[in-house]
């Protein structure tokens, strides 16, 4: 893909992502798979399959419609990420 896109596609998963308001979110990737990283409390006390849901839900349709091939994760709290 060109630049372009791969930027655009990467800004509209930020976007999405938004919705983690008090989330710090990092998000790069060729243009179909992606690295996604989130920093937020939002995910104190739950187990890392549970922790992907809440992001996976927010980018389903993205996925479903091909936009987004594959996405590798990685959610944290701010406590562990000091660890």
């Amino acid at each position: 893909l060109h630049r372009v896109d791969r930027r655009q596609r990467q800004m509209c998963i930020r976007d999405r992502l938004a919705e983690f308001a008090d989330c710090e979110v990092t998000v790069e990737g060729d243009g179909r798979h992606f690295d996604v990283f989130v920093v937020g409390d939002i995910f104190e006390g739950l187990r890392p399959v549970q922790r992907q849901q809440k992001v996976y839900a927010v980018l389903q349709a993205q996925i479903a419609e091909g936009t987004i091939h594959a996405v590798n994760m990685k959610t944290v709290t701010p406590a562990e990420l000091q660890q």
